[in-house]
């Protein structure tokens, strides 16, 4: 299968992101790595769009971060975490997903 074309992924970076901590906090990098194991490699994110998102989403207070020890490499790094906001906020996003891909879906068959 092709890889998914970055102006696809317009508008739902925030949405992943977000549904990727749902399941519990990470750093950075390992959000990352979470979305391309979740794909199958079919979906990377660059660094240079993932860390302004992750800054985007806490100054509108729907992560919260804080500094930790990664166990890896023994290495500090930012670990992100959803707040009850982000959490309602991806709710929404979920649902109106839903919609559109029902939406499209009338117009575009699926295979």
């Amino acid at each position: 299968m092709a890889q998914l074309k970055s102006d696809l992924l317009r508008g739902t970076l925030d949405m992943l992101v977000l549904q990727v901590l749902n399941d519990g906090p990470r750093h950075g990098y390992a959000i990352g790595q979470r979305l391309q194991e979740l794909t199958n490699g079919e979906l990377s994110i660059e660094q240079g769009s993932l860390y302004p998102a992750l800054y985007r989403l806490e100054k509108a207070s729907l992560l919260e971060s804080r500094w930790s020890r990664n166990p890896e490499s023994n290495r500090r790094a930012r670990v992100y975490s959803l707040t009850a906001a982000g959490r309602l906020r991806l709710s929404h996003d979920v649902d109106g997903w839903a919609a559109f891909v029902h939406t499209i879906s009338r117009v575009v068959p699926t295979k």
